[in-house]
Protein backbone atom coordinates (compact mmCIF):
# COMPACT_ATOMS: atom_id res chain seq x y z
CA UNK A 1 0.00 0.00 0.00
CA UNK A 2 1.25 3.31 -1.05
CA UNK A 3 3.21 5.34 1.92
CA UNK A 4 2.51 8.87 0.10
CA UNK A 5 0.85 11.78 1.48
CA UNK A 6 -2.23 12.24 0.72
CA UNK A 7 -2.55 14.56 -2.54
CA UNK A 8 -6.07 15.89 -1.63
CA UNK A 9 -6.67 19.10 0.08
CA UNK A 10 -9.79 20.63 1.82
CA UNK A 11 -11.80 23.20 -0.27
CA UNK A 12 -10.34 26.50 -0.65
CA UNK A 13 -7.27 25.71 1.29
CA UNK A 14 -3.72 26.15 -0.83
CA UNK A 15 -1.41 23.24 -0.06
CA UNK A 16 1.11 25.67 1.71
CA UNK A 17 -1.47 27.06 4.43
CA UNK A 18 -2.26 22.91 4.61
CA UNK A 19 1.30 22.26 5.36
CA UNK A 20 1.14 25.02 8.46
CA UNK A 21 -2.07 24.02 9.31
CA UNK A 22 -0.77 19.96 9.74
CA UNK A 23 2.49 21.03 11.38
CA UNK A 24 0.41 23.08 14.26
CA UNK A 25 -1.88 19.84 14.35
CA UNK A 26 1.62 18.12 15.02
CA UNK A 27 2.49 20.40 17.91
CA UNK A 28 -0.76 19.72 19.74
CA UNK A 29 -1.38 16.62 19.36
CA UNK A 30 1.30 14.53 18.70
CA UNK A 31 2.76 12.84 15.34
CA UNK A 32 0.74 9.80 15.65
CA UNK A 33 -2.28 11.64 16.02
CA UNK A 34 -1.92 13.21 12.83
CA UNK A 35 -2.65 10.95 9.84
CA UNK A 36 -1.78 12.64 6.17
CA UNK A 37 -0.51 9.05 4.06
CA UNK A 38 -2.65 7.45 1.83
CA UNK A 39 -2.61 3.94 3.66
CA UNK A 40 -3.38 5.70 7.40
CA UNK A 41 -6.56 7.40 5.79
CA UNK A 42 -7.80 3.82 4.34
CA UNK A 43 -10.26 3.46 7.04
CA UNK A 44 -11.56 7.28 6.36
CA UNK A 45 -12.37 5.97 3.12
CA UNK A 46 -14.33 2.72 3.15
CA UNK A 47 -17.73 4.03 2.15
CA UNK A 48 -21.26 1.84 1.37
CA UNK A 49 -22.85 4.48 -1.07
CA UNK A 50 -22.59 4.17 -4.69
CA UNK A 51 -21.13 7.38 -5.28
CA UNK A 52 -17.15 7.50 -6.08
CA UNK A 53 -15.13 7.42 -2.79
CA UNK A 54 -13.15 10.45 -4.66
CA UNK A 55 -15.84 12.57 -2.84
CA UNK A 56 -15.78 11.37 0.77
CA UNK A 57 -11.85 11.44 0.59
CA UNK A 58 -10.36 13.15 3.78
CA UNK A 59 -7.44 15.50 2.95
CA UNK A 60 -6.50 14.29 7.05
CA UNK A 61 -7.33 12.61 9.87
CA UNK A 62 -6.59 14.10 13.17
CA UNK A 63 -7.49 12.14 17.00
CA UNK A 64 -7.81 14.17 19.92
CA UNK A 65 -7.26 12.81 23.31
CA UNK A 66 -9.19 15.57 25.31
CA UNK A 67 -11.91 18.39 24.99
CA UNK A 68 -8.80 20.99 25.17
CA UNK A 69 -7.64 19.72 22.37
CA UNK A 70 -10.51 19.68 20.61
CA UNK A 71 -10.44 23.35 21.13
CA UNK A 72 -7.11 23.50 19.59
CA UNK A 73 -8.20 21.32 16.44
CA UNK A 74 -10.76 24.16 15.96
CA UNK A 75 -8.81 26.81 16.66
CA UNK A 76 -6.74 26.20 14.18
CA UNK A 77 -9.02 25.31 11.10
CA UNK A 78 -10.72 28.67 11.87
CA UNK A 79 -7.19 30.12 11.63
CA UNK A 80 -6.81 28.21 8.24
CA UNK A 81 -10.28 28.15 6.96
CA UNK A 82 -10.35 24.35 7.18
CA UNK A 83 -13.48 22.39 7.22
CA UNK A 84 -13.42 19.13 10.20
CA UNK A 85 -15.64 16.31 10.39
CA UNK A 86 -16.13 15.08 13.64
CA UNK A 87 -16.81 11.34 14.29
CA UNK A 88 -17.03 9.27 17.62
CA UNK A 89 -16.79 5.47 17.46
CA UNK A 90 -16.53 5.86 13.54
CA UNK A 91 -18.58 3.29 11.96
CA UNK A 92 -21.97 4.19 10.88
CA UNK A 93 -22.70 2.09 8.79
CA UNK A 94 -24.89 2.57 6.26
CA UNK A 95 -24.85 6.52 7.16
CA UNK A 96 -21.73 7.55 5.48
CA UNK A 97 -19.07 4.67 7.44
CA UNK A 98 -15.80 7.20 9.00
CA UNK A 99 -15.43 9.47 6.07
CA UNK A 100 -16.19 12.68 5.57
CA UNK A 101 -19.10 14.19 4.17
CA UNK A 102 -17.16 16.54 1.43
CA UNK A 103 -13.91 15.55 -0.34
CA UNK A 104 -10.75 17.05 1.75
CA UNK A 105 -12.00 17.71 4.82
CA UNK A 106 -10.35 16.75 7.74
CA UNK A 107 -11.82 13.77 9.96
CA UNK A 108 -11.67 14.57 13.54
CA UNK A 109 -11.89 11.50 15.09
CA UNK A 110 -12.78 11.16 18.82
CA UNK A 111 -12.48 7.57 19.49
CA UNK A 112 -9.61 7.21 21.96
CA UNK A 113 -12.14 9.82 24.27
CA UNK A 114 -13.41 6.92 25.75
CA UNK A 115 -13.64 7.57 29.55
CA UNK A 116 -17.08 6.54 31.39
CA UNK A 117 -17.17 9.62 33.29
CA UNK A 118 -19.73 8.74 35.81
CA UNK A 119 -22.54 5.99 36.68
CA UNK A 120 -25.42 6.90 39.19
CA UNK A 121 -26.68 3.41 39.83
CA UNK A 122 -29.66 4.82 42.45
CA UNK A 123 -30.83 7.51 39.39
CA UNK A 124 -30.20 4.96 36.40
CA UNK A 125 -27.54 7.87 35.14
CA UNK A 126 -24.69 8.16 32.88
CA UNK A 127 -22.62 10.63 31.03
CA UNK A 128 -20.04 9.21 28.70
CA UNK A 129 -17.01 10.70 26.07
CA UNK A 130 -17.50 9.88 22.13
CA UNK A 131 -15.30 6.63 22.00
CA UNK A 132 -17.27 5.23 24.50
CA UNK A 133 -18.53 1.98 23.05
CA UNK A 134 -22.14 0.21 24.03
CA UNK A 135 -20.15 -3.14 24.66
CA UNK A 136 -17.30 -0.98 27.14
CA UNK A 137 -20.44 0.15 28.96
CA UNK A 138 -22.23 -3.27 29.42
CA UNK A 139 -19.00 -4.55 30.40
CA UNK A 140 -18.55 -1.88 32.99
CA UNK A 141 -22.27 -2.27 34.40
CA UNK A 142 -21.71 -6.08 34.26
CA UNK A 143 -17.88 -5.84 36.10
CA UNK A 144 -19.39 -3.67 38.28
CA UNK A 145 -22.52 -5.41 38.91
CA UNK A 146 -24.70 -2.55 38.84
CA UNK A 147 -28.32 -3.48 37.86
CA UNK A 148 -28.97 -1.15 34.78
CA UNK A 149 -30.01 -2.04 31.07
CA UNK A 150 -29.38 -0.04 28.23
CA UNK A 151 -30.82 0.54 24.95
CA UNK A 152 -29.03 0.47 21.14
CA UNK A 153 -29.17 0.02 18.02
CA UNK A 154 -28.69 -3.27 16.03
CA UNK A 155 -25.08 -2.90 15.55
CA UNK A 156 -24.22 -2.49 19.29
CA UNK A 157 -21.00 -4.02 20.33
CA UNK A 158 -19.05 -1.30 18.45
CA UNK A 159 -21.66 1.68 17.83
CA UNK A 160 -21.63 4.26 21.11
CA UNK A 161 -24.39 6.36 22.99
CA UNK A 162 -23.25 9.29 22.28
CA UNK A 163 -22.78 9.12 18.07
CA UNK A 164 -26.12 7.27 18.06
CA UNK A 165 -28.11 9.59 19.99
CA UNK A 166 -26.27 13.05 18.15
CA UNK A 167 -27.80 11.16 15.26
CA UNK A 168 -31.47 10.24 16.83
CA UNK A 169 -30.65 7.02 16.56
CA UNK A 170 -33.40 4.70 18.06
CA UNK A 171 -33.25 0.96 19.90
CA UNK A 172 -35.41 -2.01 20.75
CA UNK A 173 -36.44 -1.70 24.73
CA UNK A 174 -38.76 1.24 26.79
CA UNK A 175 -35.80 3.80 26.12
CA UNK A 176 -35.13 3.29 22.77
CA UNK A 177 -36.35 6.74 21.73
CA UNK A 178 -32.29 7.67 22.36
CA UNK A 179 -32.63 11.36 22.32
CA UNK A 180 -35.79 11.05 24.55
CA UNK A 181 -33.67 9.97 27.30
CA UNK A 182 -30.51 12.08 27.05
CA UNK A 183 -29.84 14.63 29.93
CA UNK A 184 -27.26 17.28 29.03
CA UNK A 185 -24.35 17.85 26.54
CA UNK A 186 -21.38 18.79 26.69
CA UNK A 187 -20.07 20.59 22.92
CA UNK A 188 -16.88 22.51 21.78
CA UNK A 189 -18.60 25.26 19.45
CA UNK A 190 -16.93 26.22 16.48
CA UNK A 191 -14.86 29.61 18.13
CA UNK A 192 -13.62 27.22 20.22
CA UNK A 193 -16.26 27.85 23.59
CA UNK A 194 -17.34 24.83 25.66
CA UNK A 195 -20.93 24.86 25.72
CA UNK A 196 -23.27 23.14 28.15
CA UNK A 197 -27.10 22.43 27.57
CA UNK A 198 -29.55 22.16 30.71
CA UNK A 199 -28.12 22.43 34.14
CA UNK A 200 -24.49 21.90 32.99
CA UNK A 201 -23.53 26.08 32.67
CA UNK A 202 -24.54 26.37 36.68
CA UNK A 203 -21.10 26.12 39.00
CA UNK A 204 -21.00 23.19 41.19
CA UNK A 205 -24.71 21.96 39.76
CA UNK A 206 -25.43 18.19 40.82
CA UNK A 207 -28.77 18.28 38.85
CA UNK A 208 -27.22 17.86 34.79
CA UNK A 209 -27.74 14.59 33.97
CA UNK A 210 -31.28 14.63 35.83
CA UNK A 211 -32.89 17.51 35.20
CA UNK A 212 -32.83 18.38 30.93
CA UNK A 213 -34.20 21.93 30.75
CA UNK A 214 -32.21 24.47 32.77
CA UNK A 215 -32.90 27.46 32.35
CA UNK A 216 -33.99 29.95 29.38
CA UNK A 217 -34.52 28.12 25.79
CA UNK A 218 -33.88 23.98 25.43
CA UNK A 219 -31.31 23.78 22.68
CA UNK A 220 -30.31 20.46 22.68
CA UNK A 221 -32.18 19.12 20.25
CA UNK A 222 -30.19 22.31 17.72
CA UNK A 223 -27.20 20.14 18.17
CA UNK A 224 -28.60 16.53 16.95
CA UNK A 225 -28.37 16.06 12.80
CA UNK A 226 -26.25 19.25 12.70
CA UNK A 227 -22.89 20.82 12.44
CA UNK A 228 -22.99 24.12 15.22
CA UNK A 229 -20.80 22.24 17.74
CA UNK A 230 -18.61 19.33 18.61
CA UNK A 231 -20.33 17.19 21.56
CA UNK A 232 -17.32 15.49 23.84
CA UNK A 233 -19.34 14.93 26.81
CA UNK A 234 -23.14 13.15 26.45
CA UNK A 235 -25.67 12.67 29.65
CA UNK A 236 -28.35 10.20 29.40
CA UNK A 237 -30.83 7.85 31.08
CA UNK A 238 -30.70 4.05 31.98
CA UNK A 239 -33.51 1.56 32.60
CA UNK A 240 -33.60 0.00 35.84
CA UNK A 241 -33.39 -3.84 34.69
CA UNK A 242 -36.42 -5.53 35.58
CA UNK A 243 -37.36 -9.01 37.44
CA UNK A 244 -38.10 -10.24 33.99
CA UNK A 245 -37.69 -9.15 30.81
CA UNK A 246 -39.90 -11.40 28.35
CA UNK A 247 -38.74 -11.55 24.73
CA UNK A 248 -41.52 -12.53 22.41
CA UNK A 249 -42.44 -13.55 18.53
CA UNK A 250 -45.60 -13.76 16.74
CA UNK A 251 -45.16 -15.84 13.32
CA UNK A 252 -47.60 -14.15 10.68
CA UNK A 253 -47.53 -16.36 7.12
CA UNK A 254 -48.69 -14.28 4.51
CA UNK A 255 -47.22 -10.66 3.25
CA UNK A 256 -50.99 -9.55 3.27
CA UNK A 257 -51.22 -9.38 6.92
CA UNK A 258 -49.08 -6.33 7.51
CA UNK A 259 -52.00 -3.60 8.00
CA UNK A 260 -53.43 -5.85 10.62
CA UNK A 261 -50.50 -6.86 12.66
CA UNK A 262 -50.30 -2.74 13.10
CA UNK A 263 -53.77 -2.66 13.63
CA UNK A 264 -52.82 -5.49 16.30
CA UNK A 265 -49.53 -3.24 17.94
CA UNK A 266 -50.64 -0.05 17.89
CA UNK A 267 -53.12 0.18 20.85
CA UNK A 268 -50.90 -1.90 23.22
CA UNK A 269 -48.05 0.28 22.09
CA UNK A 270 -50.00 3.47 23.14
CA UNK A 271 -51.11 1.24 26.16
CA UNK A 272 -48.23 0.63 27.35
CA UNK A 273 -48.97 -3.18 27.61
CA UNK A 274 -45.82 -3.54 25.29
CA UNK A 275 -43.48 -0.55 26.18
CA UNK A 276 -40.27 -1.41 23.74
CA UNK A 277 -40.76 -0.33 20.21
CA UNK A 278 -42.26 -3.25 18.51
CA UNK A 279 -40.32 -4.68 15.26
CA UNK A 280 -42.10 -6.54 11.93
CA UNK A 281 -39.14 -7.83 9.98
CA UNK A 282 -39.26 -9.21 6.75
CA UNK A 283 -38.27 -12.48 5.20
CA UNK A 284 -34.89 -11.23 3.68
CA UNK A 285 -34.00 -9.50 6.73
CA UNK A 286 -34.35 -12.30 9.15
CA UNK A 287 -32.89 -15.19 6.75
CA UNK A 288 -30.26 -12.55 6.20
CA UNK A 289 -29.39 -12.42 10.01
CA UNK A 290 -28.92 -16.20 10.33
CA UNK A 291 -26.12 -16.25 7.57
CA UNK A 292 -28.50 -17.34 4.54
CA UNK A 293 -27.42 -15.68 1.26
CA UNK A 294 -29.31 -15.18 -1.65
CA UNK A 295 -26.72 -17.36 -3.72
CA UNK A 296 -27.79 -20.42 -1.71
CA UNK A 297 -31.31 -20.63 -3.90
CA UNK A 298 -30.51 -18.33 -6.83
CA UNK A 299 -27.76 -17.15 -8.62
CA UNK A 300 -29.32 -14.97 -11.52
CA UNK A 301 -29.08 -11.00 -11.15
CA UNK A 302 -32.49 -8.91 -10.39
CA UNK A 303 -35.16 -9.08 -7.60
CA UNK A 304 -35.52 -12.70 -6.01
CA UNK A 305 -38.57 -14.00 -7.08
CA UNK A 306 -41.74 -14.49 -4.98
CA UNK A 307 -41.64 -18.30 -5.01
CA UNK A 308 -37.79 -18.33 -3.54
CA UNK A 309 -38.73 -16.19 -0.77
CA UNK A 310 -41.42 -18.70 0.00
CA UNK A 311 -38.93 -21.28 -0.33
CA UNK A 312 -36.66 -19.56 2.21
CA UNK A 313 -39.25 -18.43 4.43
CA UNK A 314 -40.76 -22.52 5.16
CA UNK A 315 -36.64 -23.55 4.92
CA UNK A 316 -35.71 -21.23 7.78
CA UNK A 317 -39.44 -21.61 9.64
CA UNK A 318 -39.94 -17.70 9.41
CA UNK A 319 -43.24 -15.80 9.32
CA UNK A 320 -43.80 -13.28 5.84
CA UNK A 321 -43.99 -10.67 8.80
CA UNK A 322 -41.93 -11.49 12.37
CA UNK A 323 -42.78 -9.67 15.11
CA UNK A 324 -41.08 -8.67 18.05
CA UNK A 325 -42.06 -7.29 21.31
CA UNK A 326 -40.78 -7.75 25.25
CA UNK A 327 -43.13 -7.59 28.22
CA UNK A 328 -41.10 -6.18 31.44
CA UNK A 329 -41.91 -6.02 35.40
CA UNK A 330 -42.41 -8.21 38.17
CA UNK A 331 -43.68 -11.83 37.45
CA UNK A 332 -46.91 -10.60 38.16
CA UNK A 333 -46.91 -7.74 35.76
CA UNK A 334 -45.54 -9.70 33.18
CA UNK A 335 -48.34 -12.63 33.38
CA UNK A 336 -51.34 -9.60 33.16
CA UNK A 337 -49.65 -7.81 30.04
CA UNK A 338 -48.71 -11.48 28.49
CA UNK A 339 -52.66 -12.55 28.94
CA UNK A 340 -53.91 -9.20 27.38
CA UNK A 341 -51.58 -9.86 24.40
CA UNK A 342 -52.98 -13.24 23.64
CA UNK A 343 -56.31 -12.12 24.24
CA UNK A 344 -55.63 -9.71 21.61
CA UNK A 345 -54.26 -11.81 19.37
CA UNK A 346 -56.88 -14.25 19.65
CA UNK A 347 -59.05 -11.73 18.58
CA UNK A 348 -56.98 -10.75 15.42
CA UNK A 349 -57.45 -14.60 14.79
CA UNK A 350 -54.03 -14.89 13.02
CA UNK A 351 -50.26 -15.13 14.35
CA UNK A 352 -48.14 -18.09 16.09
CA UNK A 353 -46.56 -16.91 19.09
CA UNK A 354 -43.04 -17.67 20.03
CA UNK A 355 -41.36 -18.00 23.91
CA UNK A 356 -37.72 -17.78 24.66
CA UNK A 357 -38.29 -21.04 26.28
CA UNK A 358 -40.53 -22.37 23.14
CA UNK A 359 -36.99 -21.23 20.77
CA UNK A 360 -34.59 -22.68 22.77
CA UNK A 361 -32.00 -20.29 21.75
CA UNK A 362 -32.20 -20.47 18.07
CA UNK A 363 -31.66 -17.48 15.48
CA UNK A 364 -33.30 -14.98 14.85
CA UNK A 365 -35.16 -15.15 18.23
CA UNK A 366 -32.00 -15.09 20.20
CA UNK A 367 -30.19 -12.03 18.84
CA UNK A 368 -34.01 -10.39 18.75
CA UNK A 369 -34.09 -10.91 22.51
CA UNK A 370 -30.65 -9.77 23.28
CA UNK A 371 -31.17 -6.59 21.62
CA UNK A 372 -34.77 -6.19 23.70
CA UNK A 373 -33.15 -6.88 26.89
CA UNK A 374 -29.70 -4.48 26.41
CA UNK A 375 -27.15 -7.72 25.30
CA UNK A 376 -24.92 -5.96 22.33
CA UNK A 377 -24.22 -8.26 19.99
CA UNK A 378 -23.43 -8.04 15.94
CA UNK A 379 -25.32 -10.36 14.43
CA UNK A 380 -27.84 -7.97 12.28
CA UNK A 381 -24.61 -7.70 10.27
CA UNK A 382 -25.59 -11.07 8.49
CA UNK A 383 -27.44 -8.39 6.50
CA UNK A 384 -24.56 -7.25 4.34
CA UNK A 385 -23.81 -11.17 3.35
CA UNK A 386 -27.14 -11.27 1.97
CA UNK A 387 -25.88 -9.91 -1.92
CA UNK A 388 -22.14 -9.41 -0.73
CA UNK A 389 -20.33 -6.64 -2.58
CA UNK A 390 -20.59 -4.14 0.47
CA UNK A 391 -23.00 -1.68 -0.54
CA UNK A 392 -25.81 -0.48 1.46
CA UNK A 393 -28.03 2.60 2.00
CA UNK A 394 -30.50 2.61 4.77
CA UNK A 395 -33.96 4.28 3.62
CA UNK A 396 -36.18 5.18 6.56
CA UNK A 397 -39.23 6.82 6.28
CA UNK A 398 -41.91 7.55 8.90
CA UNK A 399 -45.33 7.53 9.13
CA UNK A 400 -48.33 7.10 11.77
CA UNK A 401 -48.75 3.89 13.14
CA UNK A 402 -51.59 2.54 10.98
CA UNK A 403 -52.11 -0.75 8.77
CA UNK A 404 -52.85 1.39 5.82
CA UNK A 405 -49.36 3.11 6.30
CA UNK A 406 -47.85 -0.06 5.84
CA UNK A 407 -49.77 -1.16 3.01
CA UNK A 408 -49.02 1.64 0.71
CA UNK A 409 -45.54 1.72 1.46
CA UNK A 410 -44.69 -1.57 1.10
CA UNK A 411 -46.61 -1.92 -1.67
CA UNK A 412 -44.87 1.17 -3.05
CA UNK A 413 -41.02 0.39 -1.91
CA UNK A 414 -41.19 -3.06 -3.13
CA UNK A 415 -41.88 -2.26 -6.49
CA UNK A 416 -39.26 0.24 -6.78
CA UNK A 417 -36.90 -2.00 -5.74
CA UNK A 418 -37.62 -4.66 -7.49
CA UNK A 419 -37.99 -2.63 -10.65
CA UNK A 420 -34.27 -1.52 -10.08
CA UNK A 421 -32.79 -5.40 -9.73
CA UNK A 422 -33.05 -5.39 -5.79
CA UNK A 423 -34.73 -6.98 -2.77
CA UNK A 424 -37.06 -5.48 -0.39
CA UNK A 425 -35.35 -6.14 2.88
CA UNK A 426 -37.13 -4.29 5.49
CA UNK A 427 -38.85 -3.88 8.93
CA UNK A 428 -41.58 -1.60 10.30
CA UNK A 429 -40.30 -0.51 13.72
CA UNK A 430 -43.77 0.83 15.73
CA UNK A 431 -43.19 3.47 18.36
CA UNK A 432 -45.57 4.87 20.54
CA UNK A 433 -47.74 6.29 17.74
CA UNK A 434 -45.10 7.25 15.05
CA UNK A 435 -43.82 4.32 12.50
CA UNK A 436 -40.19 3.80 10.76
CA UNK A 437 -39.85 1.66 7.98
CA UNK A 438 -36.52 0.77 7.80
CA UNK A 439 -35.46 -0.55 4.14
CA UNK A 440 -31.79 -1.85 3.83
CA UNK A 441 -30.75 -1.21 -0.30
CA UNK A 442 -28.26 -3.71 -0.15
CA UNK A 443 -26.05 -4.14 -3.65
CA UNK A 444 -22.62 -5.24 -5.01
CA UNK A 445 -21.19 -2.10 -4.67
CA UNK A 446 -18.11 -3.62 -6.74
CA UNK A 447 -20.11 -4.10 -9.65
CA UNK A 448 -20.54 -0.98 -11.11
CA UNK A 449 -23.75 -1.28 -13.30
CA UNK A 450 -25.61 -2.48 -9.84
CA UNK A 451 -24.06 0.37 -8.19
CA UNK A 452 -25.85 3.00 -10.94
CA UNK A 453 -29.31 0.85 -10.35
CA UNK A 454 -29.03 1.50 -6.89
CA UNK A 455 -28.55 5.26 -7.27
CA UNK A 456 -31.22 5.51 -8.97
CA UNK A 457 -33.34 3.22 -6.73
CA UNK A 458 -32.68 5.28 -4.09
CA UNK A 459 -33.24 8.34 -5.71
CA UNK A 460 -36.48 7.32 -7.28
CA UNK A 461 -37.22 5.97 -3.16
CA UNK A 462 -36.95 9.25 -1.90
CA UNK A 463 -38.67 10.81 -5.38
CA UNK A 464 -41.85 9.01 -4.96
CA UNK A 465 -42.47 8.46 -1.42
CA UNK A 466 -42.25 12.62 -1.06
CA UNK A 467 -45.02 12.32 -3.60
CA UNK A 468 -46.77 10.46 -1.05
CA UNK A 469 -45.86 12.92 2.08
CA UNK A 470 -43.11 10.41 3.29
CA UNK A 471 -39.78 11.77 4.20
CA UNK A 472 -36.84 10.10 5.67
CA UNK A 473 -35.57 10.87 9.50
CA UNK A 474 -32.15 10.04 8.66
CA UNK A 475 -29.79 9.33 5.92
CA UNK A 476 -26.26 8.98 4.34
CA UNK A 477 -24.40 11.44 3.51
CA UNK A 478 -24.54 11.39 -0.44
CA UNK A 479 -28.07 12.48 -0.30
CA UNK A 480 -28.01 14.80 2.87
CA UNK A 481 -29.03 17.88 0.40
CA UNK A 482 -31.88 15.65 -1.47
CA UNK A 483 -32.97 15.17 2.24
CA UNK A 484 -32.89 18.52 3.77
CA UNK A 485 -35.12 19.80 0.41
CA UNK A 486 -37.76 17.47 1.32
CA UNK A 487 -38.25 19.84 4.67
CA UNK A 488 -39.10 22.89 2.66
CA UNK A 489 -36.62 26.09 2.30
CA UNK A 490 -38.38 27.87 5.97
CA UNK A 491 -36.42 25.52 7.76
CA UNK A 492 -33.09 25.59 5.76
CA UNK A 493 -33.03 29.21 6.02
CA UNK A 494 -33.39 29.08 9.92
CA UNK A 495 -30.66 26.34 9.81
CA UNK A 496 -27.99 28.41 7.77
CA UNK A 497 -28.88 31.51 10.06
CA UNK A 498 -27.53 29.78 13.12
CA UNK A 499 -25.08 28.49 10.85
CA UNK A 500 -23.60 31.59 10.20
CA UNK A 501 -24.09 32.91 14.11
CA UNK A 502 -22.35 30.19 15.54
CA UNK A 503 -20.03 29.04 12.78
CA UNK A 504 -19.06 31.84 10.75
CA UNK A 505 -16.22 30.41 8.98
CA UNK A 506 -18.08 26.91 7.74
CA UNK A 507 -15.52 25.08 9.53
CA UNK A 508 -17.75 22.47 11.32
CA UNK A 509 -18.83 19.09 9.25
CA UNK A 510 -20.15 21.32 6.21
CA UNK A 511 -22.98 19.73 4.18
CA UNK A 512 -23.92 18.04 7.51
CA UNK A 513 -27.87 17.48 6.81
CA UNK A 514 -27.54 19.99 4.37
CA UNK A 515 -26.21 23.01 6.50
CA UNK A 516 -23.64 24.32 4.40
CA UNK A 517 -22.77 28.13 3.92
CA UNK A 518 -21.43 27.48 0.61
CA UNK A 519 -24.17 26.11 -0.54
CA UNK A 520 -27.04 28.23 -1.95
CA UNK A 521 -30.71 26.38 -1.93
Amino acid sequence: MSQQTNAVLPKGVAASDFEAAVNKFRALLGDENVLVKSDQLTPYTKIMMPGDVEHNTPSAAVTATSVEQVQGVVKICNEYKIPVWTISTGNNFGYGSAAPGQRGQVVLDLKKMNKIIHIDAELGTALVEPGVTYQQLYDYLEENNIPLMLSFSAPSAIAGPLGNTMDRGVGYTPYGEHFLMQCGMELVLANGDIYRTGMGGVEGDNAWQVFKWGYGPTLDGMFTQANYGICTKLGFWLMPKPPVSMPLEIKFEDETDIAEIVEFIRPLRIAQVIPNAVVIAGVIWEAATCNTRRSDYITEPGATPDHILKKIQKDKDLGAWNVYACLYGTPEQVEVNLNIVKGALKQLGKGRLVTEEEAGGTQPFDYRAKLMTGVPNLQEFGLYNWRGGGGSMWFAPVSQARGSECDKQYALAKDILNKHGLDYVGEFIVGWRDMHHVIDVLYDRTNDEERARAEACFNELLDEFEKRGYAVYRVNTQFQDRVAQSYGTTKRRVEHAIKRALDPNNILAPGKSGIDLNNDF
